[in-house]
C-alpha cells in the first residue's frame, strides 16, 4: 500500500483523500482559516514559504464540479487568503491558481495562493507558451470557446 506522510508522520492510504482527511482532522496540518464551508492550509512541499492551499470541506475534484452555490464562499476565502499573504508575509503580492485533473496532485479541488516578491526567481507561468498561427486561429479558436460557454 501507497502512503502519503504528513507533517508529523501520519500516513493515509493512496486510495483516501489526504485533504479530506486534513479536513476532518485525521492528518495534521498547519491551519490557517477554517469556516463550515472551506479550509486553508499550509502547503507541506511550498513553492515559497506560506504557500497556502484552500480547500472545500466537501470532497470535489474539480472547479467545474464545486456546487454553483458554493463557488462564491469557496472564493472569497481564496480572496481572503491573497489579499492577507502580502501583509502578513512582507510580500509583494501573490499567484493564485488551479489544476484541474491534468498536474492536480490530489484529487480534491484546491487553490493555491502564493506569495510572490519581485525578483523572487519565479519566471512567470510554470508551463511553455505557445502563439497562435495568425487572426483567423485566434478567431477560430474564440469562437470555440464561446460557443462552448453559450451551450451551458
Amino acid at each position: 500500500m501507497f502512503t502519503f506522510p504528513s507533517p508529523n508522520q501520519q500516513t493515509v492510504a493512496m486510495t483516501e483523500c489526504v485533504f479530506c482527511a486534513i479536513v476532518e482532522r485525521r492528518v495534521d496540518a498547519s491551519i490557517v482559516w477554517e469556516d463550515h464551508a472551506v479550509v486553508a492550509f499550509l502547503d507541506r512541499s511550498p513553492v515559497f514559504k506560506g504557500h497556502v492551499l484552500v480547500v472545500p470541506r466537501a470532497h470535489v475534484e474539480t472547479l467545474p464540479a464545486l456546487p454553483t452555490d458554493s463557488v462564491a464562499t469557496f472564493f472569497t476565502v481564496v480572496q481572503r487568503v491573497a489579499a492577507a499573504l502580502p501583509e502578513a508575509l512582507d510580500a509583494h503580492g501573490t499567484f493564485v491558481a488551479i489544476n484541474n485533473v491534468v498536474s492536480q496532485s490530489v484529487p480534491h479541488l484546491h487553490a493555491h495562493v502564493v506569495p510572490r516578491r519581485r525578483k523572487d526567481g519565479l519566471r512567470g507561468f510554470f508551463w511553455p507558451r505557445v502563439k497562435y498561427d495568425d487572426a483567423d486561429d485566434v478567431a477560430t479558436f474564440a469562437a470555440r470557446v464561446r460557443d462552448a460557454l453559450r451551450a451551458e
